[in-house]
């Protein structure tokens, strides 16, 4: 009869801890204490040149805060870090202007960023004529 109860109780601790971990993150306490739920985000501020790890300011009210953020050092593009779009092939390549454009129509914008809902891109045609033969 003990053992059986120790297994009863041993049971309905397992159960306790498997459906604390199951919990919906959602369901969480918010860890700054934060009622605010129209947080305004600005954009990602690099601390020195123009990537790597910066900050990015929020605003909510009279509440303010600062998000760690980075720009990769590969991405300048001009319509910024905080919009992500997705691209079509790159078109042949204009023989009055030397350049090939493709367009991206936008995928998804981080932190209420203010993004166009369709960008065009350019860059120099290749001088040099790709070979598509494999070495023997």
């Amino acid at each position: 009869m003990l053992v059986r109860g120790l297994l009863f109780l041993l049971a309905l601790i397992l159960l306790a801890a498997t459906a604390e971990a199951g919990k919906n993150k959602k369901e969480k306490v918010k860890k700054d204490g934060s009622d605010c739920e129209d947080w305004r985000w600005g954009p990602c501020v690099p601390n020195s040149k123009d990537c790597g790890v910066g900050y990015r300011e929020g605003t909510c009210k009279d509440e303010s805060k600062k998000l760690k953020c980075k720009i990769p050092c590969n991405w300048k593009k001009k319509f910024g870090a905080d919009c992500k779009y997705k691209f079509e092939s790159w078109g042949g390549c204009s023989a009055q202007t030397g350049v090939k454009t493709r367009s991206g129509i936008l995928k998804k914008a981080l932190y209420n960023a203010q993004c166009e809902e369709i960008v065009y891109v350019t860059k120099p045609c290749s001088s040099k004529i790709k070979s598509k033969s494999k070495g023997q």
